[in-house]
């Protein structure tokens, strides 16, 4: 079920926990920090985690050299290209199933997460949001990465949002990272700490 962190809850009065939580019930949720490149996945997932006494783990790494080759030449990656990644992220998912986690992904197409949810059933997506100046912005100062500017469009034309039917919640990233951290662990629920 899909929540909107930026939207107040329905009684509004905040009370409990969104309806798509469920604290407890398989300790520490292992979560997907997804959207554009630029939205803050990396800055927001390493606070999230921290938060959540789990994991983080950059998906990045999980990309092949070729991937991050085609990527830095500002080359859209292909399905074929992206499915051996999903699948190792989705592996590193499973291990964390029961103990908590972050990751962060893309995630763009609801076919990329159903890769991912196949591989790990109870992921959360929390889909980081904002305006396309505004990461386009961030992008051109961004230092050090391999994805450039010029494929913000081509992400932006292939993202499918989180649909009604998903485990997650659309947060917007203009707050900065404290208050988006914050939004996604309101989103998230109470949560048992990792041990």
């Amino acid at each position: 079920m899909r929540a909107s962190a930026a939207e107040p809850p329905e009684d509004g009065d905040g009370a409990g926990p969104p309806p798509h939580a469920d604290p407890g019930a398989h300790g520490p949720p292992v979560v997907v920090v997804m959207g554009v490149s630029g939205t803050g996945k990396t800055t927001v997932g390493e606070l999230l985690a921290e938060h959540l006494h789990v994991p983080y783990a950059e998906a990045d790494d999980f990309h092949s050299p070729a991937n991050i080759d085609k990527m830095s030449q500002g080359v859209p990656l292909e399905d074929a290209d992206r499915w051996p990644w999903l699948d190792a992220i989705g592996d590193w998912a499973r291990s964390r199933a029961g103990h908590g986690g972050v990751v962060s992904c893309s995630a763009l197409k609801r076919s990329y997460r159903d890769r991912l949810r196949a591989a790990a059933p109870e992921l959360f997506f929390l889909h980081l949001t904002g305006d396309r100046a505004l990461i386009a912005d961030r992008l051109a100062n961004r230092r050090g990465h391999f994805m450039p500017l010029n494929l913000l469009d081509s992400q932006l034309a292939t993202l499918e949002p989180l649909q009604a039917d998903e485990r997650g919640a659309a947060v917007p990233v203009n707050p900065g990272p404290a208050s988006v951290t914050a939004l996604a662990l309101a989103a998230l629920g109470p949560q048992p700490r990792a041990g």
